[in-house]
């Protein structure tokens, strides 16, 4: 075993040929075995394998600096950098994270969790080490899907303007760049492989540019050069218009390959971009054949591919309910940012294909589209990550509201998400989508409450509209009390707690617990957290003295403080208020129920605090 034996990349460096060859199967064993008793992403990680290892050999993550797009393919790489005895911990409470994290490890460059913008954070890094007068390379490893969003091209028509000596390693595995076709592009891209062929490059450059003959025929050559390669390699055009060196395709699978091209794209010294060509899933048939499906999995059955599929979601309710909305409404549309199945839209995909969209990982855009569709007279909704759409804050405000649009955003993922941690929890969206004007806010917290609301959005609510629910299924509350803003779902005398969303299944525990100390707690479930209506809120807490509001999410603007500010200024202020939220502070990863129960906000905690407040 090699695998085994690496505590560092310096040992990695160490390996000779066969045995770094042999070093890349051992990895994709560890991970596809890892991966299968913990969960995390499977296809991603097993496509980069043989890239992770070459960049290992050529470069020193100590030191120079890797910054990954997204970071769900960095498995390998901290494997690789003495975390492997970890894996059994990954992605779990206290645990190693399944993303880049620079407290965790110094081969760590940058926190990456979202899309796009690592051409923009390689290039400040290189700016600073320049400024600085320091010495190491910089690289940023994104994959084509991620090419899809904008704030690439930003940093990719900067950064090849700059200058700056910066490695782009564009991770192709065919999701959005074209195939290149035929057997002379196959046949170029070994021979721009092969590190012969650089160093004719190099020598050739330098004899024909010694004098003016020499030039006038390297000039020729290279129109001639430009116009064959731009014919059998399009990809190579636009990344050169914009000041790169394009190197490549390059087998992704092929180590000894990308990392011949890896070290003349060091040696290069200026903007360079080295496109490799990799396969999802690599290895493992399943994952394969449906890379999607396997792109990030629970924990599954290695022999026969079989994951352990959850129950109902909230997201798989969605997308039920919108099929069935479509039905009945014409204008209705549907619009995701890469995000189908996880957003529960595969089956509208698949019965309304004219009017599904997925724009690719690019929010923003989808945002914006959506204020266009509403404009001219169509019903849009776009589901998406409440992470993801922190990426389209202005066109929710500028395009959207500003205008008072019908969009209907359906935020899945709204508070703790689990094991993709700091940067997917949804703990956002509930303060800032209440600071929106024109903006209605419903927070089902049961599968029959998010069918009514959804149905009440499209059909009946004007302007935009926002639907926040959680991962995964209901819990102990199933009823549908969804009409008006607030709904008493218990009766008390000496307190109340208030809650949205799911996390009405915490208060209503701790009321019970409370019950079995004597105490009398009223339970006030909020539907629509915004806008709040005075006269509602005054007469839902008429001879309310002490309340206690539990939330998932930050506690600036959060439905507690507002509710207190409104009834003071009625002039019914409350004698004693606590806020269960969780401050200002990034939740880990890690089992949601795990969470709650660290930040005090599960029935236990809830009713302790409760009792030291009224007492």
């Amino acid at each position: 075993m090699i695998l085994e034996h690496i505590q560092t990349p310096s040992d990695v460096k160490a390996l000779n040929r066969q045995q770094t060859e042999l070093l890349c199967r051992e990895l994709h064993t560890f991970l596809l075995e890892s991966i299968a008793e913990t969960g995390g992403h499977l296809a991603s990680n097993l496509g980069a394998v043989e890239l992770t290892v070459a960049i290992h050999r050529v470069f020193d993550t100590a030191r120079d600096r890797l910054v990954f797009d997204v970071g769900h393919q960095c498995y390998a790489h901290k494997a690789l950098t003495g975390r492997m005895a970890q894996f059994p911990t990954l992605r779990q409470y206290g645990g190693l994270s399944g993303f880049p994290k620079p407290n965790e490890s110094v081969h760590d460059a940058f926190v990456a969790g979202h899309a796009s913008n690592s051409v923009s954070v390689a290039l400040g890094m290189a700016r600073a080490r320049t400024l600085l007068g320091e010495d190491y390379s910089v690289l940023a490893l994104i994959g084509d899907g991620a090419l899809s969003g904008g704030l690439a091209y930003e940093g990719l028509n900067n950064a090849g303007a700059s200058g700056e000596p910066l490695i782009v390693i564009l991770n192709d595995n065919g999701m959005s760049i074209s195939r290149n076709v035929g057997a002379m592009s196959a046949h170029l891209s070994r021979l721009r492989s092969k590190p012969a062929y650089y160093e004719f490059k190099k020598n050739y450059r330098r004899v024909l540019l010694g004098s003016k003959p020499g030039k006038t025929l390297y000039a020729f050559n290279h129109r001639v050069k430009n116009t064959v390669k731009n014919a059998l390699l399009p990809n190579a055009t636009m990344f050169e218009d914009m000041g790169f060196t394009y190197l490549g395709p390059v087998d992704g699978h092929d180590e000894e390959q990308v990392e011949h091209v890896l070290e003349w794209a060091k040696e290069l010294r200026r903007p360079v971009l080295v496109h490799v060509r990799t396969v999802k899933g690599k290895g493992y048939g399943p994952a394969e054949r449906e890379p999607g499906r396997w792109h990030g999995v629970g924990p599954f059955d290695v022999a026969t591919g079989e994951i352990r599929e959850g129950g109902t979601s909230f997201s798989s309710v969605f997308g039920e309910e919108m099929c069935a909305l479509a039905a009945e409404e014409p204008r209705l549309c549907a619009i995701t940012a890469a995000m189908a199945d996880g957003t529960g839209l595969t089956e509208f995909a698949e019965r309304y294909p004219r009017r599904f969209f997925d724009v690719g990982i690019a929010e923003a855009q989808a945002a914006a589209m959506a204020a266009g569709m509403a404009k001219q007279g169509l019903i849009p909704v776009f589901a998406v990550y409440s992470t993801f759409l922190q990426r389209a804050y202005d066109q929710l405000i500028h395009d959207t509201a500003l205008s008072g649009l019908h969009v209907v955003f359906a935020v899945d993922r709204s508070g703790f998400v689990g094991a993709d941690g700091e940067t997917h929890h949804g703990i956002f969206d509930a303060t800032f989508l209440s600071d929106i004007p024109n903006m209605t806010v419903l927070c089902p917290a049961s599968f029959a409450e998010l069918r009514a609301m959804l149905r009440r959005a499209v059909l009946e609510i004007d302007g935009p509209v926002a639907i926040r629910y959680p991962r995964g299924g209901e819990e102990g509350y199933t009823d549908d009390r969804s009409e008006g803003a607030f709904a008493t779902l218990r009766e008390g005398a000496d307190v109340t707690l208030c809650a949205y969303g799911t996390m009405v299944n915490s208060v209503l525990g701790a009321a019970e617990l409370l019950e079995k100390q004597g105490i009398s707690a009223s339970v006030v479930k909020v539907n629509r957290i915004s806008p709040f209506i005075d006269a509602d809120v005054r007469k839902t807490f008429a001879g309310t003295k002490k309340l206690i509001v539990a939330e998932e999410c930050a506690s600036v603007g959060c439905v507690g403080q507002r509710l207190a500010a409104i009834l003071t200024e009625e002039g019914t202020p409350l004698e004693k208020l606590y806020l269960c939220n969780l401050g200002k502070r990034f939740p880990p990863h890690g089992g949601a129920e795990q969470l709650r129960k660290a930040f005090q906000l599960d029935a236990e905690s809830i009713a302790k605090r409760t009792i030291e407040v009224i007492r």
